[in-house]
């Protein structure tokens, strides 16, 4: 006699199509997200000749919201109808988006604007990203996460690669603004392939669940007195405030110290896309072999080396020194992220799942801006390529932490 639990994970498999719109949604809208990722700051830096900091403001404003809205955004995600949400975040970031080109046409586009995108794109994307990572444990049995896991994190590599180049590619033939409108496009497309999946669980009526602070107590709570997920969390702060870093840098390292053409920015960008795709599609063999406490272990002090390349890379032949550090960092950072967040998935329950997701992103995202600020302030003050440098040293953080937490004695993150 089969149980419920059984029999939901029996449905949730025999209910493939479910699966992968929601995988069709994902990826069409990071391809887009990448074309932007090149084309926003190549708006900034080459048409309306931001510094430094001033690119660094603007990768602030993307992933401030963490910082404002990261706790509360698991209760408002668990209190309102997840389908419906998703979609309305898409159309918001489709509206924002599309401004720039639009601007741009009428030749009123300014920094304050993107700044004021970034943040509204931000804002919409916690909603958003919250309710995505909650959706896919409610359709996929337990047995299979890693897989689709992987498979999510490879199609989000894929996009990585292919987005940049094709976001270089288009920047060089119609600019960098106009190339925006197909991110716009992406969000309208994922918004209808996502108002065709189920709704999503039934939330409680209010009078049976406790009030917002004390549900935002209880993810804090379970992240942080977690033995696994804790240091995890810290780990993905540290890595992050270095994306936030690089993403405020690279942009303005290869058009102004390297003196790459916009077509190559993409394709060096690309790079890291490459690795993350080699670093998903390895992800379950390494967990099955070594387990998955040492392939996390292993993965952070592999990704810290490739990342010290980064300031070393030069013009022409030398800028392949970047692409190979850029590749190496990512491969070793999916690896990370696909252990940790299929841990996180399995171990969590499910009532407490979207709190404490928002509570994980709140605190490893929240250093995104943190990063991207002291890094573009840090170039002001002592060059671009230095200012790479103590990045790419703030890195060794992210090994050190896991090697002297409990899991450097764990074969499992069980």
């Amino acid at each position: 006699m089969t149980t419920v639990a059984e029999r939901e994970d029996q449905a949730r498999s025999e209910d493939t199509g479910v699966f992968w719109r929601y995988w069709a949604a994902s990826t069409v809208t990071r391809l887009g997200d990448q074309v932007t990722a090149v084309a926003l700051p190549l708006v900034a830096v080459v048409t309306l000749h931001a510094s430094a900091i001033e690119v660094g403001l603007i990768t602030a404003a993307s992933y401030v919201a963490w910082l404002v809205l990261g706790l509360p955004a698991g209760v408002l995600v668990q209190r309102m109808p997840l389908r419906g949400t998703q979609v309305t975040m898409d159309l918001i970031r489709a509206a924002a988006v599309a401004s720039v080109p639009l601007a741009a046409a009428f030749d009123v586009l300014t920094l304050p604007q993107l700044v004021v995108v970034a943040l509204v794109v931000g804002f919409a994307s916690v909603l958003f990203d919250v309710g995505n990572m909650t959706f896919l444990p409610s359709i996929v049995p337990k047995e299979q996460l890693t897989a689709r896991n992987s498979l999510m994190s490879g199609s989000v590599a894929a996009t990585e690669t292919a987005g940049p180049s094709l976001g270089g590619v288009l920047v060089q033939l119609v600019g960098g603004a106009a190339s925006m409108l197909l991110d716009a496009v992406s969000y309208v497309a994922s918004a209808a392939l996502l108002s065709s999946l189920p709704s999503g669980e039934r939330q409680r009526r209010s009078e049976d669940r406790p009030g917002m602070r004390e549900q935002v107590r209880e993810g804090w709570r379970f992240v942080t007195g977690h033995p696994v997920i804790r240091p995890c969390v810290a780990d993905a702060t540290a890595v992050n405030f270095v994306c936030g870093g690089l993403m405020a840098l690279t942009p303005v390292f290869l058009v102004r110290t390297l003196d790459a053409p916009a077509a190559a920015v993409g394709a060096l960008m690309a790079t890291g896309g490459l690795g993350s795709v080699i670093g998903a599609a390895l992800t379950p063999r390494v967990v099955s072999r070594y387990g998955s406490a040492r392939a996390l272990c292993g993965a952070a002090v592999v990704a810290t080396a490739f990342l010290l390349l980064l300031p070393q890379a030069g013009s022409g032949w030398a800028t392949l020194v970047f692409a190979l550090g850029n590749a190496g960092f990512s491969g070793g950072v999916v690896v990370t992220a696909i252990v940790t967040r299929t841990h996180r998935m399995a171990h969590t329950p499910p009532e407490l799942l979207s709190r404490v997701v928002a509570t994980v992103r709140f605190v490893s995202w929240g250093a995104i801006p943190v990063g991207a600020v002291a890094a573009g302030a840090a170039a002001e003050a002592f060059g671009t390529r230095t200012a790479l440098l103590l990045v790419a040293v703030a890195g060794v953080a992210s090994p050190a932490i896991l090697l002297a937490s409990p899991i450097r004695r764990l074969r499992d993150l069980a």
